[in-house]
Parts: C-alpha cells; sequence; structure tokens
C-alpha cells in the first residue's frame, strides 16, 4: 500500500507547493500555505455513476423530526434552540479563562446522569477535570474521563457514547498530517474526521475553540463552515457575567443570547435582565435611554449609555461599544443636519450596558434620544422607553415585533414609550397601561423628551 503524502495549500488562490513557503508564489500572500492531505494514487481512481439516478423529488423526502435533549441549563437550549440535537456539531468559542470548559463541563455531567457521555480534555488532565467537577459540586461519577491528543486513537472510546466533548480542537491532531497540533491543516483535518464520527455515529460533539486577539475563532473559516451551530462565549473576566451568542445555527435562530453568571458553585442562567442591561441610577444623569432590543424570540430592555464631550483634537472622535460605527455615523449626521444638534466640534462615546450588541435598525431612535439627552445636559425619565428606525430624511420607520417591544416595557413598569407612527395600530390594546407617544420624525422624539430645552 503506498504511503499517503501531503502538500501545502495557498487558502486565498489554491495554488499548491510540495513544501511550506512563507510567501505564496501565486498570489504574493504571505502566511496563507497550510498543509493537506493527498490521497496516495491507486485510490484517486473515479468511481462510475450508478445507472440509476439518485435524485428524487422534494415531496418523496422524508421529514426528520429532531429529538432535542436538555442540556440542564435552560439559557444555553435557548440559544440553541430549545436543546441539544442528536448527532450535531457545536463548536464553543471564547477568550483565555471566560469559562468555556467549566461550561460545557457542568453539561456533560448533567448529561451524564441519563446518558453515556465522554469528555476528552487535550490540554488538562483528567485529574484537573476531575478537580474542577468536585470544585463544582457535580454529581458526574459516570462521565468518562480520556486524555488524549491524537484524534486517530478515539476509534473504540466512542462505542456507544453520545455526548463528546473535544478541549479543544486546537490541541487536537491527526496522523494523516505532519504539522503540529494547532495549525491551520490540522484544525481543518479534525473537524473534519469529527463531522464525519458525528453523522456516522449519532454522537453530538461539544469541541471548544480558541479565539484570536481580534476575537476571532482561530483557526481556517471553514471551521465554522463545518460546524452545525457556532457560540461565543463572551464578557470581561473581572466580571461575573457573561454572554453567550450564537451566529451560526443550522437548528435554531441565530439571534438568540444567553446571559450566565458566573459564582463560586459554577455557572447559573439569568432570567432577570434587568439588572445586567438597566444601570440602578438611570434618569438621573444625561446622556443614557431604554429601548427594548429583541434577540431572536426575546425581548429585554437594554439602556443605551453617551458621553458628549468638547474634542481636544481637530478630528473629534466616534467610539461605539455594543452599536455598529458606521450606524454611529449615520445617526450623528442625522442630528445635525435634520435637528440642528451642532456636533461636530464634539468627541462621541456610546456604550450597550452589559456588553450586549446592538444590530438591529430599532434602536437608532434610542441612541439618537440618548445623544440628545448628553448634548442638552438633560437626563430622560427613568421610566420611558425609546424605539424605532431612523432614516437619512430624518423620519422614523416601523420595525418588526412592535406589540412585543410595547408588552416588555409594561412588564418592566414603565409609564412612557416612543414608538414610530406607523406601529400605532398594533399597540392601542395598551394604551390604558403605558403612554404610548407616536413618533413621526426625529425631532419630534426630541420636543417630547427635552420640552424645558425646547422653551430656552
Amino acid at each position: 500500500m503506498a504511503k499517503s503524502s501531503t502538500q501545502f495549500v495557498c487558502s486565498e488562490c489554491g495554488a499548491s507547493s510540495p513544501r511550506w513557503l512563507g510567501r505564496c508564489p501565486a498570489c504574493g500572500k504571505y502566511n496563507t500555505m497550510a498543509e493537506e492531505p493527498v490521497a496516495p494514487a491507486e485510490t484517486q481512481k473515479t468511481t462510475q455513476r450508478p445507472a440509476a439516478p439518485r435524485a428524487k423529488p422534494l415531496r418523496e423526502v422524508t421529514y426528520e423530526n429532531y429529538n432535542r435533549t436538555p442540556s440542564g441549563i435552560s439559557e444555553f437550549d435557548n440559544v440553541l434552540g430549545g436543546g441539544i440535537v442528536a448527532g450535531s456539531l457545536v463548536l464553543l468559542g471564547g477568550d483565555p479563562g471566560i469559562g468555556k470548559s467549566t461550561l460545557l463541563t457542568q453539561i456533560a455531567a448533567h448529561l451524564s446522569s441519563s446518558h453515556k457521555v465522554l469528555y476528552v480534555s487535550a490540554e488538562e488532565s483528567c485529574s484537573q477535570v476531575k478537580m474542577r467537577a468536585k470544585r463544582l459540586n457535580l454529581s458526574c461519577e459516570n462521565m468518562l474521563l480520556l486524555n488524549e491528543t491524537c484524534i486517530d486513537n478515539l476509534g473504540s472510546d466512542l462505542d456507544g457514547v453520545e455526548f463528546c466533548v473535544i478541549d479543544s480542537i486546537q490541541a487536537v491532531y491527526t496522523d494523516s498530517l505532519t504539522s503540529s497540533a494547532g495549525s491551520v491543516g490540522q484544525v481543518r483535518e479534525c473537524a473534519a474526521k469529527l463531522m464525519r464520527l458525528a453523522k456516522s455515529r449519532n454522537i453530538t460533539f461539544f469541541i471548544v475553540g480558541h479565539v484570536t486577539k481580534e476575537g476571532a475563532l482561530a483557526g481556517p473559516k471553514v471551521l465554522e463552515h463545518i460546524m452545525d451551530t457556532v457560540l461565543y462565549f463572551e464578557g470581561e473576566n473581572q466580571e461575573n457575567f457573561r454572554i453567550l451568542r450564537a451566529v451560526k445555527n443550522r437548528f435554531g435562530n441565530v439571534a438568540e443570547v444567553g446571559v450566565f453568571e458566573m459564582t463560586e458553585g459554577g455557572i447559573v442562567a439569568v432570567t432577570d435582565y434587568s439588572g445586567i442591561f438597566l444601570s440602578e441610577r438611570r434618569g438621573e444623569e444625561a446622556g443614557s435611554a431604554v429601548t427594548p432590543a429583541q434577540t431572536g424570540a426575546r425581548c429585554m430592555n437594554v439602556e443605551i449609555q453617551t458621553l458628549v464631550c468638547k474634542t481636544a483634537f481637530g478630528l473629534p472622535r466616534r467610539m461605539p461599544l455594543g452599536v455598529d460605527y458606521n450606524k454611529l455615523a449615520l445617526l450623528v449626521a442625522v442630528l445635525e443636519k435634520r435637528c440642528g444638534l451642532s456636533l461636530g466640534a464634539y468627541d462621541i462615546y456610546v456604550n450597550a450596558m452589559g456588553g450586549i450588541k446592538l444590530g438591529e435598525p430599532a434602536c437608532d431612535l434610542a441612541v439618537c434620544a440618548a445623544l440628545a439627552s448628553a448634548y442638552f445636559g438633560q437626563p430622560i425619565d427613568k421610566y420611558t422607553a425609546v424605539f424605532g428606525e431612523v432614516g437619512l430624511t430624518g423620519e422614523v420607520r416601523a420595525v418588526s415585533y412592535c406589540e412585543k417591544r410595547v408588552a416588555e416595557c409594561v412588564k418592566m413598569g414603565f409609564k412612557k414609550v416612543l414608538i414610530p407612527a406607523k406601529n400605532m395600530k398594533s399597540v392601542v390594546k395598551y394604551a390604558d397601561k403605558i403612554s404610548v407617544v407616536p413618533v413621526l420624525y426625529v425631532n419630534t422624539m426630541i420636543k417630547n423628551l427635552f420640552k424645558e430645552q425646547n422653551k430656552n
């Protein structure tokens, strides 16, 4: 049997080379040559197509119901779309020390009570994993532990296993490549082998992935393409709260967000978001506004804080956190041109509380309200919420889920909400529970919130 060999292929243009090169001779890009296996010559024979056609009409395809298994953590199930799907690949990425291994250890311990679970630790010894389980007071005597770095040696250990944790994909390797673990080729080939195992044996894999200093998952982009679900575990090491965000999910909504708290007993789900995304002293200082943000199937009130101050340089700064930079520049231009706010000589800082990212256009009007509040130095009432999309003409456009947003404001005890005028028909039934103010233009919102400023 001929020995398999490898070649180096450029990830940018696809050019191949028998040896590694720092610079691709075809496209000129640096550090793009990744090792890939080459099958022996005798195995590269073309297979004959079967005589009968294999394609069939869609009406003849049987619908498959995906049974979901609870993970034991409600917020994790919500992000996945209702639970764990059998035979799926779930990639969990995050910064070092954020709690990825802790979260998966808790999930594996819960699943091991009624399922066969294997925890493959390539970075820690089995003793360290047991130490973590003991620290978290987890009952996981039936959970199987394996300290292995070669993905090819998992064959017999996966017999009968329903759930498997790989910690981490950058620490394992395959013998078919000669490059070290963590390289682009190794990560891609190991992920492909895990995918074949998951689909052929109906095993659910939870794979830990490291992130680069830019915050992206380390390894080739094809790693995310192979996965069924890609999750990001975000937060600051100095803070107790963590946010789990889905950026890809073949079995659920990618807009779902889960909130967790890191405690001495492990990671627990947070269902009351008011203490995370809303500050206790809101309404006392100028520059903040509350908006009901829709994240997947849920709606949560988020506070947007802004700071407007005189610039000390020739070019004013625009520093948003949780809000798109280009969107902020657009809204500042609308406030200057359509509402007469002279923000050109001011540095502007915007922050969405709790580290959440607001990507939907319904948050535009709240950003404008917070900026106007900081500019006038006049706070907005703490029981007032604002939402709506802002156009370049200064008009406030209708948004989706308006009824759900107003219902969330009523639930949280808000007394007043400013909404797009075109959404008024859908929220008439809440007129006796909360003051609903229709807004047609941004300057109408400013006149309503800052009446004292208008008198001056």
